[in-house]
């Protein structure tokens, strides 16, 4: 309806242009919104961030690095918005050569490290792991609102600092920041990664005795997450039992934690108790009914595997490959588990047979590389 409106106008300014495209990119039309934009016979850069920011926001962060490079090439001023959404596309790939690049264009062009640009430097930074970068730009800002303390909470969580994530929050209080229901995220991650069980029990309902903040999904995985690692899994089952919901379809990831934690722990009655919920819901995910099959096995309950086998198969449930990726001269390279399509992999697999070779003690030609 906008599109038809929009074509009807006897003439149209930048803002009908920048609205167009804006509304395109926000839907994921990116293809529509590019002929927009290409079509427009003015640019602002207001535009120019509709369109990087659809880039990143879609996961195709290639073609936001293309259109701001072509933006310098037109000399178009960017702003601040523009290098928090490429940051933003940084955090999302790791790619940690093209964030610092995006830090010395902003130095280089005396583009200000506010709180918004500073706690998007503070995520890119911590989630491609230079954690001490991410403190240095935390401590460096003149005023640090709640989004600076999260991120910066968050990303020491997410790199197994617990002690400095947990200092930071008690420092974060005690300056009056008010925490929100994404602090406790972070602050629970923390105790989980750090193993600090009592803690995790004191932050959860502090969150709504103190700061009337309704605990979310992400909040009781958390802490499901927390006492599965220590083997409380009957509390882990009871807290799951005491969750808020009415579709049980979205409990699917906790009870992958859950089961993961059977796993380990080798606690079949609990296992069994989730495959019913799982069977109750009809979940199609490949990674709860692979790790209930995982614990049958480690059970040696052989015909409860095949069963599980069985029931993947007949519901056509298909296991995920593994995926990792790793940035090599500012090119983010993907490997799928199995899949040798890389164009390097003869020599990324006769790297992997001279490296395997002395590491396990073998002959040559004793080794044979499967896959990646």
């Amino acid at each position: 309806m906008a599109r038809l409106i929009f074509e009807q106008l006897p003439s149209k300014n930048v803002i009908c242009w920048t609205t167009m495209v804006s509304g395109y990119a926000n839907c994921g039309e990116l293809e529509e919104a590019r002929e927009l934009f290409e079509r427009s016979p003015v640019r602002d850069v207001v535009m120019w961030t509709s369109m990087i920011n659809g880039y990143v926001q879609f996961n195709r962060f290639d073609e936001a690095v293309a259109l701001f490079r072509e933006m310098q090439i037109r000399r178009v001023k960017p702003d601040k918005f523009i290098v928090v959404s490429l940051l933003t596309g940084c955090a999302q790939t790791g790619s940690l050569e093209q964030g610092k690049w995006i830090h010395g264009f902003m130095d280089e062009n005396r583009i200000p490290i506010d709180c918004v640009v500073g706690t998007a430097l503070i995520e890119m930074y911590a989630k491609c792991g230079c954690v001490e970068k991410a403190l240095e730009i935390f401590y460096g800002l003149r005023e640090k609102d709640t989004a600076s303390w999260t991120s910066i909470i968050c990303g020491l969580a997410m790199n197994g600092k617990t002690v400095t994530a947990l200092e930071l929050f008690s420092k974060m209080k005690q300056v009056g920041a008010k925490p929100d229901d994404i602090t406790f995220i972070g602050v629970l991650s923390a105790c989980s990664h750090g193993g600090l069980v009592k803690e995790g029990r004191e932050f959860f309902n502090s969150m709504t005795k103190m700061y009337h903040i309704r605990p979310k999904l992400e909040h009781y995985g958390c802490l499901i997450d927390l006492l599965g690692r220590a083997g409380l899994l009957d509390e882990a089952e009871e807290l799951i039992k005491k969750i808020p919901n009415e579709d049980n379809a979205i409990l699917v990831p906790l009870y992958g934690s859950l089961l993961s934690a059977c796993r380990i722990y080798k606690n079949v009655a609990i296992g069994k108790w989730v495959a019913k919920q799982l069977v109750k819901i009809g979940s199609s995910d490949s990674s709860v009914h692979t790790l209930l099959a995982n614990i049958y096995a480690s059970a040696e309950k052989w015909e409860d595997v095949t069963k599980v086998r069985r029931k993947m198969k007949d519901i056509g449930v298909k296991k995920l490959p593994g995926c990792s990726s790793i940035e090599v001269d500012s090119i983010i390279h993907e490997f799928f588990a199995g899949d040798p399509s890389h164009s390097e992999m003869g020599e990324i697999y006769s790297m992997l047979d001279r490296l395997a070779k002395p590491l396990l003690g073998l002959e040559k030609n004793e080794i044979e590389i499967e896959g990646c």
